[in-house]
């Protein structure tokens, strides 16, 4: 992901907020943020993925005129397949030889808090790969994206580490 501008808004914070259902007033409320240790309103603890939506090539962004994922007919979202080319397939393809890729952890590191007029910048980069065997899924492939969020002054605020896992085979129901 690579945003180049992201802005902090007091309305996002509180919507945001609110979509997670967290009621704590350190997000909305200027008086009561005002008198604790922060001293103003402040983003919740997973705000900075809002970010994605700021990325015009995030794959999980609806895009007008677009089949795009999660609008598949599948309870997974994925597209569903046009019966002709399923058919035009190998048969071990058609089994599902893989199950795709699957999100394992998410870790933020916070630097300082996220507050309103904050403008920020995002940057992702490849973290460490390796491998663990699975007894139902085979091999599983896992792989680390650190992304880095640093607001107007070049300011290194968040950092995210996201896992991915992809496995080797379908675990059969």
């Amino acid at each position: 992901m690579a945003v180049e501008r992201f802005p902090v808004e007091a309305s996002h914070i509180l919507m945001f907020a609110r979509s997670i259902g967290d009621s704590n007033p350190i997000y909305s409320d200027e008086s009561h943020a005002a008198g604790t240790e922060v001293g103003s309103i402040i983003a919740p603890p997973t705000f900075a993925q809002a970010s994605a939506q700021f990325d015009p090539d995030y794959f999980l962004r609806p895009k007008d005129g677009q089949k795009w994922f999660g609008s598949g007919g599948t309870a997974s979202g994925t597209l569903v397949k046009d019966k002709a080319e399923d058919d035009s397939k190998s048969d071990d393809k058609k089994s599902g030889s893989s199950a795709g890729g699957l999100h394992a952890e998410q870790h933020f590191t916070y630097h300082r808090h996220l507050k309103p007029g904050d403008i920020l910048t995002a940057e992702t980069k490849p973290g460490e790969s390796w491998e663990k065997e699975s007894k139902r899924a085979g091999v599983l492939k896992f792989s680390e994206s650190i992304t880095e969020y640093r607001d107007q002054g070049g300011e290194l605020v968040v950092t995210a580490r996201s896992v991915g896992v992809v496995t080797e085979k379908v675990i059969e129901q």
